[in-house]
């Protein structure tokens, strides 16, 4: 335990040493943390929409007032023909378009179901579908209002009293969906392993391109003594990344901490502890920097993509699915969105921490393996 205590005390006077940390661990993530809490939204909120009229009635009229009283959607035009609409969708003009048809108003009060058009640029997926999908409510609202107001003139007319059916929605966990209360818990679960994971990547490299690895290489130091004293320093990193992000998601954006905090942080803790065997891994096998930071980037790019924290996990193709479960990150991101807004306890991330628990060792244990002591 002596040699080990010598190790950890030998890291952390090299961290603090490295003038660059200090800033990655404090300024660096409180700027990605507000920025990408901001700017990285699924939100889309202003979609540009022409509407053709081909029935200019009050009902059509009133569709129209609705939609573009809506703080989502511009009006670009109103052409008189589908065909007119088409030219702004191809030059790139207008989002989405909405044909009224001749006869709307008509076909409704004879209950024939009119039908109307949406004509989406699919060029941005996302804007053609999350603002089909705006568009789609504001049509279903304005389609529940008038059948109200029709089955209110019946009672009116029949001298009777009618109860129409009322759908009030409630949203758990984020009442008032604020984006940046689910996204902030994510990023911060995010930077903090990812910058861990580059720290760590780098660290026996580092040793290796100025010469000290060959100091070690000739003590008796066990491997196993000397992964673990390369871990535990940066662990303690982690820790203080994960603190100043809680902190600045708090401050900033004033996400809701319903959970046990203590318990986000024992599993921080297992997580950290997988991220950084990853990257003492990879740090085994690289012999630069340069090396390093390019093979811990190729492995930050799948775990970014692919860890549910701007596509969801269920919206995946099954055989990505499976690949979600060896990725630290993604168990991290669902850890830290269940405990801080869900308050989860720990029977709900029983299965985040089997998984994590298996990443820790394999990792490790292969760091501890492929490290070799005399070179």
């Amino acid at each position: 335990m002596k040699i080990l205590r010598y190790l950890i005390q030998k890291e952390f006077i090299q961290i603090l040493r490295n003038k660059a940390l200090l800033p990655m661990m404090t300024i660096l993530p409180i700027v990605q943390l507000i920025l990408l809490s901001t700017a990285a939204s699924n939100e889309v909120k202003n979609v540009d929409i022409v509407i053709v009229d081909l029935d200019q009635t009050e009902s059509s009229r009133l569709l129209k007032r609705k939609i573009i009283a809506n703080n989502r959607f511009s009006l670009i035009a109103n052409p008189f023909s589908t065909k007119e609409a088409n030219q702004f969708l191809q030059a790139n003009k207008a989002d989405i378009a909405l044909v009224i048809p001749n006869d709307f108003e008509k076909d409704f009060l004879r209950r024939e179901k009119p039908s109307l058009q949406i004509i989406a640029n699919a060029i941005n997926g996302q804007q053609a579908t999350v603002g089909s999908g705006y568009l789609s409510n504001i049509i279903y609202s304005f389609n529940e209002n008038l059948i109200q107001e029709y089955i209110y003139l019946q009672a009116l007319n029949k001298k009777q009293k009618e109860n129409p059916i009322q759908i009030v929605p409630r949203n758990w966990y984020n009442e008032e969906l604020k984006y940046t209360h689910f996204m902030a818990p994510g990023i911060l679960a995010e930077l903090t392993a990812l910058l861990t994971i580059v720290l760590s990547a780098m660290n026996i490299v580092r040793e290796r391109e100025i010469g000290t690895i060959e100091q070690i290489n000739v003590t008796p130091i066990k491997k196993w003594q000397f992964i673990l004293g390369k871990l535990i320093p940066f662990l303690c990193v982690g820790i203080v990344l994960l603190v100043v992000g809680i902190l600045t998601s708090k401050i900033v954006f004033d996400i809701p901490i319903v959970g046990n905090v203590g318990l986000l942080f024992g599993y921080a803790i297992i997580n950290l502890i997988a991220v950084l065997g990853l990257g003492l891994l990879i740090s085994n096998f690289a012999n630069t920097q340069q090396q390093a930071i390019f093979v811990a980037f190729f492995f930050i790019l799948i775990f970014i993509l692919m860890c549910g924290l701007f596509t969801p996990i269920d919206s995946m193709p099954k055989w990505a699915q499976y690949f979600t479960i060896p990725n630290p990150l993604a168990q991290f991101v669902s850890v830290s969105r269940k405990i801080l807004m869900k308050g989860s306890t720990i029977w709900d991330i029983r299965f985040e921490i089997f998984y994590t628990i298996i990443l820790a060792i394999v990792f490790n244990s292969l760091a501890i393996w492929s490290y070799k002591k005399q070179e």
